[in-house]
């Protein structure tokens, strides 16, 4: 087991195959942290992180001997900080008695192992009987209030996973007003943070500051994760890179608004909180009633951002991602929005499947407009009945069409957003979020259903089982097109209102699991306006997410290289389309727009009808060569070699993806610069064996490994705009 227990030094020690975690019950019962990092042999490691200074007007706690001025809660290294008691730095916990006092001092009561990883209440998790679980429980030092520590251990992926279960047993109700999950304390020291923001069709742009005595703070307050923030960070050493130092990665497996914030204290340690953002939220836990706090995943690698990228990668394919799709060969897709948009009959699309499937496409896609009175974005949402005049009969009908041309069917879904122009607002407008005596706000001409509420998530399950129980369907795209505003719920009384965001978001994995476990043989895929909730909850319930609306390849290389820091390529939906692009009319080689779409789930967004010949025959290259290296690209390691955010270093973004033995690789380099007298240019390549000698894209020549990692390959120089390059690795 990977859980070490000293009853005598009172430590609890989570071991991986590379790293260790532990933490220690100190005299008065506080439970302290006192290590994350590289694996060593066991031993109590409190002396790392014991206060021997004064901790400068921080008061000592009530029941510390007197004279002892250096114990303080605003000094020590805890795994679970909460206000109100003397701890003045970024705290996760927040609790408010029924009386209206504000605070809580936890002590250590018991601590548990059990094989098997465990499992929460209505929230996504990572899952594995292989994994360990160890369970220690706190309890305030005054009121009945515990909490019940979860920790998670996958030693193969040096994956450690956090949650907190509160539970009420004083009799009375309390109130969250913060329930974070993560506190991780970090010796003294200088760190940096690299977090990834963005907007609509720029998501998840890398960005890295150092960490100082000012909070640096990564957040969401638009009732999802966001294409602004993404609930992922790394905080790491000041010289850390993709091969070098230390770096802890956290993610938070959650979908709706979310904080990640850290800074230094008087002492120069550092702090980390994660979890549930704490700005308009409180939620009342009644008596004998419990909260589960979202979890928290883990890597720590001292050996840089490659080797943390990959756990992920490798943890989020395996234990996050659920069902017969997450490592199923999947279908190469194309999805009719950007070749049609609302204009588009069952004639038209039947056309568009019969040439895609000449090309070797597996799966037509129906995006937005196929219900109601849907023929732009004003209008029907929540009205999800087939438009028989627009598909020329009825659903069933035209999926057996398209499957008649060879083809599977799916369907798009924005089920989250409803209409002003609807019947279902018209009969229910209490069902949208809207504050009394104040008009909605209005976003691309929708609001956003109340779905804390069970009957509003109930009806509109109910619709869309009535659609996907009509068909054949095969594929389901899940949209939601707007952020929350307007948080009010006629369903809960004025001092409730603060749990709205979150029972909101209770309410959508409520929905998704319903659906998903209905329709096990139906993939799905995340959407959010492109790449808004690009998160590990979303990938619990689907194992793709529309990266991004932009499908401009060139763009493409910022956002699908900061996108692979935490998430797999296999979750990263990436899409050939058109040109000039419709989000920034760049014209770019349709080779380089499929070289850069091999490393997601590969598909098309166009009007095939429209291609010429030569195009179409390059498709056709494209899907055998994409099949060629599915396992590969899919299930390999991921490397990143040149990036796309350092243009000053190189005229090229150059990854990587390799087979866990070595045995093979396959690097693709894109030029997004030109120069009138380039000087040439090596791409290193990594995870190669090195003594054994490889062939580049099958050539006579040989290469020993450790001269393609130390020397390279030389970039052959192509000239014209926006070039690609792919090196098939093999061994000679």
């Amino acid at each position: 087991m990977a859980i070490i227990i000293n009853k005598e030094d009172k430590t609890y020690t989570l071991v991986t195959k590379n790293t260790m975690y532990q933490m220690k019950v100190d005299e008065l019962g506080v439970l302290e942290h006192t290590y994350y990092g590289a694996k060593m042999e066991y031993m109590d490691m409190h002396y790392g992180v014991e206060c021997k200074f004064g901790t400068s007007f921080s008061p000592n706690p009530a029941d510390y001997p007197k004279g002892e001025w250096a114990y303080s809660y605003n000094g020590l290294h805890q795994e679970m900080s909460c206000a109100g008691i003397g701890d003045f730095r970024l705290t996760a916990m927040g609790v408010r008695h029924s009386d209206g006092s504000f605070g809580v001092e936890p002590r250590f009561v018991s601590a548990r192992a059990e094989k098997g990883k465990y499992a929460l209440k209505d929230l996504p998790s990572f899952y594995g009987e292989e994994a360990d679980t160890l369970v220690v429980t706190l309890k305030d030092n005054t009121n009945d209030v515990y909490f019940h520590l979860y920790y998670g251990v996958f030693e193969d992926y040096d994956l450690i996973t956090r949650s907190i279960v509160v539970e009420n047993k004083t009799g009375k109700s309390i109130k969250l007003e913060k329930a974070m999950t993560l506190t991780l304390d970090l010796p003294c020291g200088s760190y940096d943070m690299l977090y990834f923001h963005g907007r609509h069709t720029r998501e998840r742009m890398l960005e890295r500051t150092s960490i100082k005595h000012a909070e640096t703070t990564v957040a969401s307050m638009r009732g999802a994760s966001s294409h602004m923030e993404n609930p992922f960070a790394i905080i790491c050493d000041k010289n850390a890179n993709e091969d070098y130092g230390s770096a802890w990665g956290i993610g938070i497996v959650y979908s709706g608004n979310f904080q990640i914030s850290a800074s230094k204290n008087l002492q120069e340690k550092t702090r980390v909180v994660a979890g549930i953002n704490p700005e308009n939220f409180s939620f009342e836990v009644e008596p004998n009633g419990t909260f589960t706090c979202p979890e928290v995943a883990m890597v720590y690698s001292d050996s840089g951002f490659a080797k943390m990228s990959n756990s992920f990668h490798h943890a989020i394919r395996n234990n996050l991602c659920r069902g017969k799709f997450k490592n199923a060969v999947r279908p190469v897709l194309i999805n009719n929005w950007e070749g049609t948009y609302f204009d588009f009959n069952a004639d038209k699309l039947v056309s568009m499947a019969h040439e895609a499937k000449k090309m070797g496409v597996e799966l037509f896609v129906m995006d937005d407009g196929w219900f109601g009175k849907r023929d732009n974005d004003r209008c029907a949402l929540g009205d999800w009945i087939p438009n028989e005049n627009k598909l020329q009969g009825t659903l069933p009908e035209l999926a057996r069409r398209i499957n008649e041309e060879g083809m599977k069917f799916g369907i798009w879904f924005e089920p989250e957003c409803i209409s002003e122009d609807s019947d279902l607002y018209r009969a229910h407008p209490d069902y949208a979020f809207a504050m009394p005596n104040r008009a909605p706000q209005v976003s691309r001409n929708q609001y956003v259903l109340d779905f804390s509420r069970k009957e509003v998530v109930d009806n509109i399950y109910n619709q869309m089982v009535k659609v996907l129980d009509s068909a054949n369907i095969s594929y389901v795209k899940w949209d939601f097109n707007r952020h929350i505003t307007d948080i009010y719920s006629v369903a809960l009384p004025a001092d409730k209102q603060g749990e709205v965001y979150h029972r909101y978001m209770l309410g959508v994995y409520d929905l998704l699991e319903r659906i998903t476990s209905r329709y096990p043989d139906i993939l799905f895929e995340s959407c959010s306006g492109g790449g808004g909730r690009f998160d590990m909850g979303m990938l619990y319930y689907m194992p793709q997410v529309w990266t991004s609306d932009n499908s401009d390849a060139i763009d493409r290389l910022k956002i699908q290289y900061g996108t692979s820091f935490a998430y797999p390529v296999s979750a990263m939906g990436a899409h050939v389309s058109v040109c000039p692009n419709h989000q920034n009319a760049r014209v770019t080689p349709l080779k380089t727009r499929g070289n850069v779409a091999y490393f997601g789930t590969y598909g098309l967004e166009l009007d095939v009808t429209k291609m010429t010949d030569e195009e179409k025959a390059e498709i056709s290259r494209q899907i055998k060569e994409f099949k060629q290296y599915y396992e590969l690209i899919q299930r390999g390691d991921y490397y990143r070699l040149i990036s796309p955010f350092t243009p000053q270093e190189s005229l090229y973004c150059a990854w990587e993806a390799v087979k866990p033995d070595g045995s093979e690789a396959l690097v693709c380099a894109v030029r997004y610069e030109t120069d009138a007298s380039t000087a040439p240019e090596y791409v290193k390549l990594k995870g190669l064996c090195p003594n054994k000698l490889y062939r580049v894209n099958g050539s006579e020549r040989k290469y020993l490994g450790a001269a393609l990692m130390n020397i390279g390959i030389l970039m052959e120089y192509d000239f014209f705009e926006y070039p690609s390059r792919l090196y098939h690795i093999t061994l000679a």
